[in-house]
């Protein structure tokens, strides 16, 4: 498997037969999959058949999910031969994403379980005996998020490169919790303007994940990990409250 095959298996990791209530379940699940840029813009949606099996409901309540997911501009849909499902969704510049559901305690309690699940997913990755492609991946994604082209590309860059992380963590309790992590923090980090300094900070961060990871360091990947999770946190209570 290629480290580009780690990136299609994404959808695999984070979606997730669905509980409660099916519809809303279902439309949660993938929007938040696109809005991490775990299907990226332009990609086709699996089969709906495929699609359907792995979320544990029924095609019709799919294709509802689906026809919320084309209402609200995060997919379209193409008829014919070669037709299904597209991501339209580029990811949002960030400061344009209207007012963040989360302040004052509930940020709080969004910022302390990202800095307990996050650097546990680092730290155990780095105890894991990665294949060359899974090292390969997560150098990948440190220097998409690098070299992203603009800043809504950069935000959905670097989500993927934390869910790289839980990914090669090997643990789907982690995968899962990462995803709420980064689907919470999404919601904040598109209510505030772009720090140029900050995203530099960022990156080296990563790259300093990545090489603790890589090293099988999970001390130093837990530590570099929390002071990037603090970073963030302190730019979010600084600027929402």
């Amino acid at each position: 498997m290629s480290a580009v095959d780690h990136l299609t298996s994404l959808p695999d990791l984070v979606l997730r037969p669905t509980s409660g209530n099916a519809f809303e379940a279902t439309v949660e699940q993938l929007a938040t999959a696109i809005r991490l840029g775990v299907f990226t813009d332009g990609e086709q949606l699996p089969p709906e058949r495929e699609l359907a099996e792995r979320l544990g409901v029924s095609r019709n309540t799919l294709r509802e999910a689906i026809a919320a997911l084309r209402d609200s501009g995060l997919v379209a849909t193409r008829r014919g031969r070669g037709g299904g499902t597209v991501i339209t969704y580029a990811g949002l510049e960030p400061g344009t994403g209207g007012a963040p559901v989360r302040t004052g305690a509930a940020l709080a309690d969004a910022m302390d379980f990202r800095r307990v699940v996050e650097p546990g997913a680092a730290a155990l990755a780095a105890t894991r005996s990665l294949a060359a492609d899974q090292r390969a991946w997560l150098l990948e994604s440190a220097r998409a998020a690098r070299e992203a082209p603009d800043n809504a590309a950069h935000r959905l860059a670097d989500s993927r490169f934390h869910l790289a992380v839980a990914t090669v963590s090997g643990s789907p309790m982690l995968i899962e919790a990462v995803t709420r992590s980064q689907s919470a923090l999404h919601e904040l980090l598109v209510a505030i303007p772009v720090l140029r300094r900050n995203i530099e900070h960022s990156n080296d961060q990563h790259d300093a994940v990545v090489r603790a990871i890589l090293a099988g360091d999970p001390e130093t990947a837990r530590a570099v990990m929390e002071e990037h999770c603090d970073a963030t946190s302190a730019l979010l209570r600084g600027l929402l409250g």
